[in-house]
């Protein structure tokens, strides 16, 4: 019995320090260096796609932004107005407000965001964790993102996010974002 229980507890501890991933310092001599507040400044198109855990697509959709920043009590503060167009005809929108606590994190807000995102960039790379209140057939859904964004070059990012819910994978958001 004592030997199971060690079993269990150490499949627990293996997995739970398998879901810390991979820092984002990892990418700190990555170039170009991303800048948020350089690359969300003007109109940014995105595509991207939903997969749910089965790797299934289950929406596709084009994301307009129109993104600005200005200094807040001298802080840099940042406003992502995104327009969704999905594949199914409906559309959504949410407004991000971008505030950079450093050189290398941020703190985010918008209407669906439950609390503050945390990001964090080093390199060519951000990395936000966050829950979103997601409506899904006629009920909210708090679900963890964990986001990445990684600059290719001065017009093109691309974006991965895992959605997970009590610790299991719902899916995956796939983007690419283009500068105008």
């Amino acid at each position: 019995m004592r030997n199971s229980c060690l079993a269990w507890l150490a499949c627990g501890i293996l997995g739970l320090t398998g879901c810390a991933g991979v820092p984002v310092d990892r990418y700190r001599a990555e170039q170009p260096a991303l800048d948020l507040a350089r690359y969300f400044n003007g109109t940014i198109d995105g595509w991207g796609m939903f997969q749910d855990r089965s790797g299934a697509v289950i929406k596709r959709f084009h994301v307009l932004i129109d993104a600005s920043w200005e200094k807040r009590d001298g802080v840099d503060v940042g406003t992502l107005d995104e327009t969704f167009s999905w594949s199914d005809g409906t559309t959504s929108r949410r407004v991000w407000t971008i505030s950079r606590v450093d050189a290398r994190r941020y703190v985010g807000r918008a209407d669906d965001v439950v609390g503050d995102a945390q990001g964090e960039a080093a390199g060519n790379a951000l990395h936000w964790r966050y829950v979103l209140a997601l409506p899904v057939d006629g009920r909210v859904w708090n679900v963890d993102f964990d986001d990445w964004m990684f600059l290719v070059n001065d017009k093109v990012m691309l974006n991965r996010s895992e959605m997970r819910k009590f610790g299991f994978r719902l899916g995956a958001v796939t983007l690419s974002f283009s500068k105008r």
